[in-house]
């Protein structure tokens, strides 16, 4: 009795935690007038500092198809943005869940009319919209919007996804049967890394990555190049490089699943099912982050860490860890399938060999720890404060002062660096940091924080001088700098002065910043404000003319303010 009480908690854990199930037959496809229907990304793909969370779907490498609601609902959101999604919709449906299209070039006529008379009267380029059930219904097959290359875009697409509407849990389209793509081609295994653990004041040290070659044998067989038995420690785990293709196209794509079995016994299982969007960013703890920073693969971390969620795992038997003693000989089976059932499998024996990676403690560290709030001082001048759930597992972190790095023309750099999370130091939360220090007033305006990357170039973190310290939420781990970006934006019409503009569709601008990036614009024509649309892929600002011509010579003003409040004028003439 008991048995069977413990398997109904279980299975109702596991549904009300995966959602219900989607039925294919309540929806049609989301795109007309395609040639071919071809992807350029999967749902739940693996990438530095969040999952992607829908299917992407080549447009022809055109936009302007329609894009049709898949089944009845309403549409209960529009979002019109710079980044992220550009032009979205959401259109919410009876049966719980919620559909989202992303990347657009418009909404259809009377949907962006509305949006378009917001924007005027709220004087503002960015709108988020929400609706009640009466404003926009739809029906299946109706078009709703067209495909574009809108917000953080790298070419002509639509992004589809499903959500849960209660829980905004997300669904993988292609394992629910909503979208079948054509695909026989099973993952590939590209190569395979081993690394030892070591426990130290309560804190796991991983030794350097030891790496080995992998070759194909056979379509989805996969063996070592390695002679003999793999030589392991007492305890350790495997790190696989894989990726996916579909048929007919170049992409790359993610895997579905990654299992490791030791001596025929499933010992670790990673499945990509779904996620809420708050949970995007442990991509970073399914990857083994040092490697997934630089891979064109996923590198797949075949161990669970500390903070890496339990629904990602449906299979884990002491966090994945591989134990073998001295001259055990043991097999290790890895699986990967991608989610239209394509398998591959790789193969191969461990030797346990003598002695033992034993991590020393560096009594000059500090111990920070996934579940506790730290604040840390460096040199006196630098404050960190670090939330709980920041980092993934304990760490050593050493806090201290290095001599500040050379930077591009235009940003000043105004204080030492300040160390404390080595670049491969994944971060869930942003951490807060003060950094104290007398800034010539000249630069007090524009003055900010910056990270160094593992390339050594400085980045904008963002930030603001007051009360003689830079303060700032800071998310991407390594050296921090106090400095002043002291360049305007660049800012070059693409057309020329008096330019006759009667049969173009909009006034285009090529903008650009050095170093804080684009923080806001404002254009008006003949003195009064008008809508502009940036496109930051493109580095385009663009005014989609809404009236029709009236045949005579207008003014134009733009103003561009980067993120440290420079801003750059321009004033010119157009004939419409």
């Amino acid at each position: 009795m008991r048995r069977f009480l413990t398997l109904l908690i279980l299975t109702t854990i596991t549904f009300g935690a995966r959602g219900q199930q989607l039925d294919p037959k309540e929806y049609i496809y989301p795109l007309r007038d395609l040639k071919q229907r071809l992807y350029s990304a999967n749902f739940g793909e693996i990438r530095p500092g969040h999952f992607h969370a829908g299917v992407d779907i080549k447009t022809d490498g055109e936009e302007g198809k329609p894009v049709v609601a898949v089944a009845g609902g309403y549409v209960s959101r529009v979002v019109l943005q710079a980044a992220g999604f550009g032009r979205a919709v959401y259109i919410t449906q009876p049966n719980g869940t919620t559909v989202v299209f992303g990347h657009l070039q418009r909404f259809r006529d009377d949907i962006e009319e509305y949006v378009r008379k917001e924007r005027y009267a709220r004087r503002s380029n960015s709108v988020n919209l929400w609706f009640e059930a009466g404003k926009w219904p739809v029906k299946q097959g109706e078009t709703v919007a067209y495909s574009g290359d809108s917000g953080s875009s790298g070419g002509p697409h639509l992004h589809y996804e499903i959500r849960d509407t209660e829980t905004q849990r997300l669904y993988n389209l292609v394992r629910e049967g909503i979208i079948r793509p054509k695909d026989n081609l099973p993952p590939r295994i590209m190569r395979l890394h081993y690394i030892e653990v070591d426990t130290v004041q309560g804190v796991p040290v991983h030794s350097a990555p030891e790496s080995y070659a992998v070759v194909r044998t056979a379509e989805g067989r996969y063996r070592l190049t390695h002679d003999g038995p793999v030589g392991v420690g007492r305890r350790g785990y495997f790190v696989a490089e894989v990726t996916d293709r579909r048929n007919d196209v170049w992409n790359t794509f993610g895997v579905w699943r990654v299992t490791t079995l030791v001596d025929g016994i499933p010992r670790f299982e990673f499945r990509m099912d779904g996620f809420t969007y708050d949970m995007s960013r442990y991509s970073d703890a399914i990857s083994y982050y040092p490697i997934q920073l630089d891979s064109r693969n996923e590198a797949i971390r075949l161990a669970q860490m500390d903070r890496a969620p339990d629904s990602f795992y449906p299979v884990m038997e002491e966090r994945g860890l591989v134990r073998t003693a001295e001259g055990q000989v043991r097999r290790i089976r890895i699986e990967a399938e991608d989610d239209c059932g394509n398998c591959s499998l790789l193969e191969f024996s461990v030797r346990g060999r003598a002695g033992e990676f034993r991590a020393e403690a560096d009594t000059a560290a500090v111990v920070l720890s996934p579940n506790r709030a730290s604040t840390l001082h460096i040199a006196g001048e630098a404050k960190v404060s670090i939330a709980a759930g920041t980092i993934y597992e304990p760490i050593f972190v050493r806090p201290g002062l290095g001599e500040a790095p050379q930077t591009a023309s235009g940003v000043i750099v105004l204080s030492p660096a300040y160390h404390l999370f080595d670049h491969s130091t994944p971060l869930f939360r942003s951490v807060e940091v003060r950094i104290r220090t007398r800034i010539p007033r000249q630069f007090q305006l524009q003055a900010q924080l910056a990270v160094r990357t593992r390339k050594g170039t400085l980045v904008s973190a963002g930030g603001r001088y007051a009360d003689n310290a830079v303060t700032a939420s800071v998310r991407s781990a390594g050296d921090l700098v106090v400095v002043a970006d002291t360049l305007r934006p660049t800012v070059r019409p693409l057309f020329t002065e008096g330019a006759d503009l009667t049969k173009s569709d909009g006034l285009r601008f090529r903008a650009s910043d050095n170093f804080s990036g684009i923080a806001s614009w404002a254009l008006r024509i003949d003195g009064e404000w008008v809508p502009c649309d940036r496109f930051p892929m493109k580095g385009t600002l663009v005014h989609f003319f809404d009236a029709p011509a009236q045949r005579r010579t207008h003014a134009v003003q733009l103003s561009v303010t980067d993120g440290c409040g420079n801003t750059t004028h321009f004033e010119g003439t157009f004939y419409r």
